[in-house]
């Protein structure tokens, strides 16, 4: 049991890459808590994890909201007493297209979610990781961060600074014995693929990866696992690709 006596939350832990990770999680032994914006996706997976013997809290939570983060954290904590690992998942895109072609709201929306919520996290959980002298942040970023694909300009961007507030609140954190790192996963089988992929065929993408597929959830949660577990207790500051050679 890698995360025994562990809490984590995982926000968009209602479906796709979240889910994979709030399970895998509960399997090693962590309490969860399944933050997202669809309360009937976070509601099921915690069914599910207390179905297989272990313990989990669904919440719903929009991580664009600073109310919302707030109270997520303030449940976490009045639930379990404590919070070791915060997995800020949540994501959203826009259509892949011409970059003029993405609408301002859609643009807002894209950045509340993927950058504001990595802010209202560290104002909400770094606290609590300080009364308790360590923690761990999982930020799921993507290889469009670092290598960016035509028609997604502005998610790209996003990533972008998801990787880089990976890396300087390691640095700022790291005194206090906080961990920050991020995952980059190439385009894998989730509810946002239709979106990601817009008018390209499946087949071009896994062209450009090494390995020939697209990443699966399992992937995203066994690189997870190991950032959350004492495993990669110095290591900080990463961001690791998980994307069968697509950066190389």
């Amino acid at each position: 049991m890698r995360l025994n006596g562990k809490v984590a939350v995982v926000t968009g832990g209602g479906s796709g890459f979240g889910e994979a990770i709030a399970r895998r999680f509960a399997g090693q032994g962590a309490r969860v808590v399944v933050a997202d914006i669809n309360l009937e996706g976070a509601e099921r997976v915690a069914e599910a994890i207390a179905e297989s013997g272990g313990e989990a809290l669904a919440v719903r939570t929009d991580v664009s909201q600073n109310d919302d983060m707030a109270s997520l954290v303030e449940s976490t904590v009045s639930r379990f007493g404590t919070l070791h690992v915060m997995v800020n998942n949540a994501g959203t895109t826009h259509r892949n297209g011409p970059m003029l072609d993405v609408d301002e709201d859609t643009f807002d929306r894209v950045y509340a979610v993927n950058v504001k919520s990595i802010y209202l996290s560290a104002r909400h959980v770094v606290p609590v990781f300080r009364r308790q002298g360590s923690g761990c942040f999982i930020n799921v970023a993507s290889t469009a961060g670092v290598r960016p694909r035509p028609g997604l300009t502005w998610y790209n961007g996003s990533k972008g600074a998801a990787v880089i507030l990976t890396k300087s609140m390691a640095v700022e954190l790291g005194p206090e014995q906080i961990r920050v790192n991020a995952i980059n996963p190439v385009m894998g089988e989730t509810g946002l693929i239709d979106q990601f992929l817009g008018d390209n065929s499946r087949e071009a993408v896994i062209s450009g990866i090494p390995m020939g597929r697209l990443s699966q959830p399992s992937d995203i949660a066994s690189a997870a696992l190991f950032l959350a577990s004492d495993d990669a207790a110095f290591i900080t500051g990463v961001c690791l690709e998980v994307d069968g050679g697509r950066c190389v």
